[in-house]
Formats: structure tokens, C-alpha cells, sequence
């Protein structure tokens, strides 16, 4: 288990981390979510006990993590963002480096290392320097060394952050083995990541919690909850199906994309449209190659609990003629 209790963290006269309060239990993954800067990495880091709270409580597996430091982080795998290693080391080197920090010997020391080269099919490059390592297996070398000690707690800043496609698949496949016996939290503001590995998510905002639901609770908020998608092959039968649809008493609005020939029927709040979609396709015998009903949009969700304030965009808002700076470094 892992409880934070009032967590907080300043730098200066920013509040990075504001009064956060949260517990995870052993079988769950945690999707860590928000925008860039929310506050996610600083979080990750503290709990790892990387760096100090400024105020707060982290317990890992009954350890106080400020208290008995050394106890807590030997329940721990932490990879950070961009897994940053040893680059003039090879992967042997470093996973022989990362055994004596974390204090493996003998038999276990053999037994763990062969595990984790196994598992994550570094053998290739086992005896490579890790500055010439691809993304994906410089993510793999972080991942082994998070998980020599076997630990019962895994901590994952980004853990697919810049990896192609087929490299995301393996690093999320690997998290959903690992999540049978391993309490994971995994910090991300890639929202398919939400729907492929987690059973929770956590947005923050500001520093702030501003939802605590599983992903499915989290998409039923959504303005799509339940929305009808259709798409036509024909022009005319797309035209008079906009029209009627639009029409219905349970679609409070109709999204239509001309170059797909797609319709989108939102409903109104508590409503179902699709048996009267289905009533309408029927009755007039329309070709609809697609069909489906929206669980909801995670994305649509996370940028309204995300969105500044009307009063902080206003405050933020360049003032005529001035030059406006685009995004900006936060802790």
C-alpha cells in the first residue's frame, strides 16, 4: 500500500504539488494524469523519495519514506522520465552497477539479473554501450534496472513517452504482466495509455486532484457518453440522415464530418438515441457500413477538469501588441 496524506511541494513562490491526498492498494495501476506541468513527475519523484515534501505524508509498504528512507525505496522501481542511465556504461555494466546499489549478491544477485535481461530481451545487447541503444531499448534497460530487486511497488514517470508504436505495445504489455503481483503507478499525459494498462486514474490540475474514478467512470462524464456514430457511403443518404437525425427528440447535438461522411448524434443528458437512430436507418433502408455507441471521450473529460479558469485565461491573456511567450518551463 501506499498512502499519501497532504502532500505538497513548493519551489520558491510556485506551489508545484498542492495538499494532495490518495492511497493505492497492492493489484491496482494508477494512471497519474495531467496537462505539462501539472504537477505529475514532481509527484512521482517525491513518493520515490527523490525529492523532499515541503509539507505531507508518503507511507511505502508501512515505510515513512522520509523516516525510513532506505526501507521505503527497497520496496521501490522507479523509472524516471526519459529513463536517463549511465551512457558510457553497457547494459551489463549498469545492471551490474544498479545490483550493487541495491545490494543483491550471490545466487539471488544471478537469479534476478538473468531474470530481467529474460524478460525484457536485452541479450542483443547485453554487452552494447547504452548510448548507442535505440529509445526502446534504453527504455528496457530502465525498466530492468526498476525491476532487478523485484520489488513490490513500481513507479513508471512516462514510461512510453517518445517510443513508436510497436515499442509502446511491448512497454504496456509488460506493465500488464507486472500488475498481477506488483502495485503500479504509472504518470503519463498520453490518455491511451489509460484504456490499455490502468484500472484507476488520478487527473490533477494545478497541483490539485480533480478526479479520482476508474477510466470507464471517468468516460461516462463525458458529453459522448452514449453518443451514436454512424458513417454512410453515399452522399444523399449522409445529407437526409443529418437532417432527420438532427431532428430527434433525444439528440441534444449532431457533429458531422462532410469529408468522412460521418455523423456523430450527442445525446441529451440521461437519453439514449440509438434506438431512434436504428428506427431511422430501418425506415428509409440507408447503407450504413458503421455503427457503433460511444462509451465516451476520455480526452474531452481531461480538458475540461484541465482547462484554466475563465478568470486565470483572462489573467494570462497577452494584452494587445505585447509579445505572447508560448508554453514555458515548470518544475
Amino acid at each position: 500500500m501506499i498512502t499519501i496524506k497532504n502532500l505538497s511541494k513548493r519551489y520558491g513562490d510556485i506551489l508545484a504539488v498542492d495538499d494532495l491526498t490518495f492511497s493505492v492498494a497492492p493489484g491496482e495501476v494508477l494512471g497519474f494524469l495531467g496537462a505539462n506541468g501539472a504537477g505529475k513527475s514532481t509527484t512521482m519523484r517525491m513518493i520515490a523519495g527523490f525529492i523532499s515534501p515541503t509539507a505531507g505524508e508518503i507511507s511505502v509498504c508501512g515505510h515513512d519514506i522520509e523516516r525510513a528512507p532506505v526501507a521505503a525505496k527497497s520496496c521501490i522501481g522507479y523509472l524516471p522520465e526519459g529513463a536517463p542511465s549511465y551512457g558510457e556504461m553497457t547494459v551489463a555494466e549498469f545492471l551490474d552497477f544498479i545490483a550493487d546499489v541495491r545490494g543483491l549478491k550471490g545466487e539471488r544477485r544471478r537469479e534476478r539479473r538473468a531474470v530481467v535481461v529474460d524478460r525484457l530481451a536485452l541479450t542483443p545487447v547485453i554487452d552494447q554501450v547504452i548510448d548507442t541503444l535505440s529509445k526502446g531499448f534504453r527504455r528496457r534497460v530502465g525498466l530492468a534496472q526498476a525491476l532487478i530487486h523485484d520489488p513490490q511497488v513500481l513507479i513508471l514517470d512516462e514510461p512510453t513517452d517518445g517510443l513508436d508504436p510497436n515499442q509502446k505495445h511491448e512497454v504496456r504489455r509488460l506493465i500488464n504482466e507486472l500488475s498481477t503481483d506488483k502495485l503500479v503507478i504509472v504518470s503519463t499525459h498520453i490518455l491511451e495509455e489509460v484504456h490499455e494498462v490502468c484500472t484507476r486514474a488520478i487527473i490533477i490540475a494545478d497541483g490539485r486532484i480533480v478526479a479520482d474514478e476508474t477510466p470507464a467512470a471517468l468516460e461516462a462524464r463525458s458529453r459522448y457518453h452514449h453518443a451514436v456514430s454512424l458513417r454512410f457511403d453515399r452522399l444523399e443518404q449522409f445529407s437526409a440522415a443529418r437532417r432527420e437525425i438532427a431532428a430527434l427528440p433525444d439528440v441534444a447535438d449532431l457533429e458531422a464530418d462532410e469529408r468522412e461522411l460521418r455523423l456523430t448524434a450527442v445525446p441529451r443528458e440521461g437519453k439514449n438515441a440509438l434506438p431512434a437512430v436504428s428506427r431511422l436507418i430501418t425506415q428509409h433502408d440507408w447503407d450504413v457500413p458503421e455503427l457503433h455507441l460511444e462509451s465516451g471521450r476520455l480526452d474531452e473529460v481531461f480538458r475540461r477538469l484541465t482547462r484554466p479558469s475563465a478568470a486565470l485565461h483572462d489573467a494570462l491573456a497577452p494584452t494587445p501588441g505585447s509579445a505572447a511567450a508560448e508554453g514555458g518551463a515548470q518544475p
